[in-house]
């Protein structure tokens, strides 16, 4: 393998892990916060028990996407300096807006939030969780206007082969912008729901019935409840603005070859990049025209009208079918925890297990996603101003085998460390509430 391949997957490696812990601290925060002014409205200590144990789950959380944060932006300039070169300024000032506005507000308040309980008056305190989850959700703002920017550049001109802003406010909130940040939030809205109510079923398997743990799955499965619909409305909302400025995507994402009205929406296929074409299909007549264009028999382009300069189709193909499996998932297990609330039923021990098993089933769907949006982009680093291949840097390819295995390595270890602490920490508050510490 070359130094580009080399270099895109470790950057596809850096972000892969990074994301999985903004996804969960963006809206984690907004539960803590949730927590705490019912806690406010009611004096009910068991809301007070959800805020605390779910505190030091996100303070966990929060540390390591940071982590992961920083090393992941070294690499533009250590293997992608053409992207800096051409588009720095623009990129530049957004990652600078995102510090200054969102990451130093989340790591000042969040001190206060963890260690400064009984040092500040109440009102302060909960001041403090607001601003904390506040600065995530900017954080996710400036970030999502960037790569945004990346897939429907607007506001901008090229002199001498380097981008130069002439309107941020088109920079900012670029076509597909407000698609992709809402679309981000309510996939961050599932993974901090099930991740929630995973953890507290845990808690219930092994004994822990109380007030708490109970609410808590409650909230969160009513949550996801009403956010998985919405998820799927604003993925389609989504699709329809990819298909306007970036075609080659939704072709890759249905595998769709040949441009055509009437065409299907494809169940399962088998892409052959060489051939351009699908060996296997399973499909459905008219639909995907019909979703696509809001007209079964409407006029989709298809790859080859691209030629070269379209994404490779099975990684995208199968990407937006697990992410749509997922939610379809999440919206079953949602939906079958609301009629057992409504029923007044207790939850079946098997339906919590699927609970646990679901646990980080919100990163299954967020990393798909991802993959969908980032691999449909490709060719393009930029789309239609910079090429991926036009960005990498000359490294020996051995330097980059090498600090890719070194990443690999460590976030293995960190993964394993971080879930196994997760659940660690889940059994200690059960021996707590039982009386067993």
């Amino acid at each position: 393998m070359d130094e580009f391949l080399l270099s895109r997957i470790q950057f596809a490696a850096n972000i892969t892990f990074h994301i999985l812990f903004p996804t969960i601290t963006i809206s984690l925060g907004w539960m803590l916060f949730f927590f705490k002014l019912r806690f406010r409205q009611t004096e009910d200590p068991k809301w007070m028990e959800l805020y605390f144990y779910f505190t030091k789950v996100f303070a966990l959380t929060f540390s390591l996407g940071v982590v992961t944060g920083v090393t992941m932006s070294f690499q533009f300039g250590t293997n992608w300096p053409g992207f800096m070169n051409t588009v720095g300024n623009i990129a530049g000032p957004l990652l600078a807006y995102e510090i200054l506005t969102a990451f130093f507000m989340e790591a000042t308040f969040l001190g206060i939030m963890l260690y400064a309980f009984r040092r500040v008056p109440q009102w302060f305190h909960t001041l403090a969780t607001f601003l904390v989850a506040l600065g995530t959700t900017f954080s996710a703002f400036w970030i999502l206007a960037l790569n945004s920017w990346m897939h429907t550049p607007d506001g901008f001109v090229m002199i001498d082969g380097v981008a130069h802003a002439e309107n941020w406010w088109k920079i900012i909130f670029n076509p597909s912008m407000p698609y992709r940040f809402t679309h981000t939030l309510l996939a961050s809205v599932l993974t901090a729901a099930f991740l929630i109510a995973g953890l507290l079923g845990y808690r219930w398997l092994r004994g822990d019935r109380s007030a708490a743990v109970r609410t808590g799955m409650k909230c969160a499965l009513v949550l996801a409840a009403i956010v998985a619909p919405l998820q799927g409305l604003a993925g389609d909302f989504h699709g329809v603005n990819t298909r306007e400025y970036q075609p080659a995507k939704i072709a890759a994402m249905e595998a769709h070859w040949e441009s055509g009205k009437g065409i299907p929406l494809l169940l399962f296929a088998i892409p052959d990049e060489e051939k351009k074409e699908n060996d296997v299909e399973i499909g459905i007549p008219k639909l995907g025209s019909l979703i696509i264009t809001r007209d079964p028999d409407g006029y989709v382009q298809g790859l080859n009208d691209f030629g070269d300069l379209h994404p490779r189709v099975a990684p995208v193909f199968w990407s937006f079918r697990v992410m749509i499996g997922v939610g379809m998932l999440m919206i079953g297990v949602a939906f079958l925890g609301m009629f057992f609330h409504f029923k007044k039923m207790e939850y079946p021990r098997i339906y919590v297990r699927v609970l646990c098993w679901m646990t980080f089933s919100g990163w299954v769907g967020t990393i798909a996603g991802w993959y969908v949006t980032e691999m449909g982009r490709q060719p393009w680093l930029v789309q239609g101003v910079l090429l991926s291949k036009d960005a990498v840097a000359d490294l020996p390819p051995a330097h980059v085998a090498l600090s890719l295995t070194a990443y690999l390595l460590t976030y293995c270890i960190l993964m394993v460390a971080y879930v196994a602490t997760l659940f660690y920490m889940a059994r200690v508050e059960t021996k707590k509430t039982l009386g067993e510490v």
